[in-house]
């Protein structure tokens, strides 16, 4: 792999099944209580200029059960709330730490740490992409069914940064994908160009639901307004009406279709009710795989550094 974990769009198919080959190691020997081969001491740098519950604890755990630690740096408690050039902390934190971790707003943020840090730097989120969350969809969609090569991938709602790199993390397993989004709240363009030139599965782009969900192995939807959009709320709520998963959507879908999201769910809004408690499993396999997966980010940036 390369020195960092940043985006999809940089990472090659052949590394993605290598995280997730891993990761299914590492759950293997997580849930059989074997110790894990990796270097005893790391440290992980964990910066939150967005709050959250699954990407602090997965980290957090991960290193710990590693046999590292993790450091949690939010804008409050560090010089970068402060003004501090991110260059600068960079380098800091390169004299510290062995990775850093870095859940921000602007994809430039994370590119510009990773250029003048000396130790791997992972995307925890930006609002370009999450990587780490959709790499654990689709080794969760491995788990279930199998097989990913073939496969239809639905995404029905806001074309966000989940929807970036689900478009393309599935299409560079070989995955088919179709996406609904309303005008006006759709995927990132240089998301769009890759998909519509990517030389693995179909991609499909539309404004009905109904369209996209027609013979789909796994449905994601997301919540219409995401961190730092909840001044929109009535204005998305509008936008979104009739992009809701629910029995009418999955009745389209192929027999047992999965269901992802992310979470937190407005349940009522995105997806109904019902519809989640049914598909909870699948939906809490994903939530847990994100421990798996970015244990297996750690391990593969971090073991031989």
């Amino acid at each position: 792999m390369k020195k960092d974990l940043l985006n999809l769009l940089d990472l090659p198919s052949d590394d993605i099944t290598l995280i997730l080959d891993t990761a299914d190691m590492l759950k293997s020997e997580q849930k059989s209580d074997k110790k894990h081969d990796f270097p005893s001491g790391k440290t992980l740098a964990m910066i939150f200029a967005k709050s959250s519950t699954r990407t602090r604890v997965s980290f957090e755990v991960g290193i710990f059960q590693l046999g590292g630690q993790g450091i949690f740096l939010s804008n409050a408690d560090s010089q970068l709330g402060r003004g501090e050039p991110i260059a600068d902390t960079a380098r800091v934190l390169s004299r510290y730490c062995d990775c850093i971790m870095i859940r921000t707003f602007d994809q430039s943020e994370v590119e510009a740490l990773a250029e003048h840090a000396t130790i791997p730097v992972i995307n925890g989120l930006t609002d370009f992409e999450h990587p780490c969350q959709v790499l654990a969809d689709i080794m969760t969609i491995r788990e279930h069914k199998g097989q990913l090569e073939g496969l239809k991938a639905c995404w029905i709602g806001d074309g966000n940064n989940v929807a970036n790199s689900m478009i393309v993390g599935c299409l560079k397993c070989g995955m088919d994908v179709s996406v609904a989004c309303p005008e006006g709240y759709r995927p990132d363009k240089q998301i769009l160009d890759f998909a519509h030139s990517a030389t693995t599965g179909k991609f499909e782009l539309t404004d009905k639901p109904e369209i996209a969900a027609q013979g789909a192995d796994v449905i994601f939807t997301d919540v219409w307004a995401s961190m730092g959009q909840e001044s929109e709320t009535q204005k998305r709520q509008k936008a979104f009406t009739g992009y809701q998963v629910n029995d009418e959507i999955m009745a389209l879908a192929n027999p047992g279709c999965m269901i992802q999201h992310c979470l937190p769910a407005h349940k009522g809004e995105e997806i109904t009710e019902k519809v989640f408690e049914a598909h909870a499993q699948e939906i809490f396999d994903e939530a847990e795989n994100r421990l798996h997966v970015q244990k297996a980010i750690m391990y593969l940036l971090m073991k031989n550094k």
